[in-house]
This record gives C-alpha cells, sequence and structure tokens, in this order.
C-alpha cells in the first residue's frame, strides 16, 4: 500500500542537482539530500559535479593542513601518529 503522504525533499525549482543514486542531473528536489550534490546554479555545473567533487577531493588530499597524519616508520600511520608497524617497549 502507498504512503498517502509523501515526505517533502528540500530544494526548488530552478535548482539543479546530480542525483547519486540515479546518476543523473535532476532539476528541483526529486531526490533525497543524502542521495544528491547541489543545488547548482545551472544543469551544466550540476553535470560536472563529480568531476567538481573529484577536483576538489584531490586539492584536500595534498593539502598539507589537512595531511597531518605522522607516518611514523614504516610509512603507514595510525591515528596516534605511532606508525603501523610494531614498536620496542
Amino acid at each position: 500500500m502507498a504512503a498517502l503522504f509523501r515526505r517533502k525533499t528540500a530544494g526548488r525549482s530552478g535548482e539543479w542537482y546530480y542525483c547519486l543514486k540515479h546518476r543523473a542531473v535532476e532539476e528541483g528536489p526529486d531526490c533525497p539530500a543524502q542521495d544528491r550534490f547541489g543545488p547548482y546554479p545551472t544543469r551544466t555545473e550540476a553535470e560536472h559535479a563529480m568531476d567538481t567533487a573529484r577536483d576538489r577531493n584531490e586539492a584536500w588530499r595534498n593539502d598539507p593542513r589537512w595531511n597531518d597524519e605522522d607516518p611514523g616508520e614504516d610509512g603507514t600511520g595510525d591515528r596516534d601518529g605511532n606508525g603501523g608497524g610494531s614498536r620496542a617497549t
């Protein structure tokens, strides 16, 4: 049985989104916010959402302010900055 009342998704018509679930550009709030990137001001920008995300991720990965792990002796690093290898006690 279908629900009588559907939960309305956030967003407005005229805004463009890239839906991660459907892998498609959509206008307005068709899919839940958790499944989309945006809003973007134009359809073209929404079409390039995955490229934009990839470029930002790469920039953050290479930003020394976001790379605060100490690689440790074996170069693998861990949360404590001690490296992944064994330590002598």
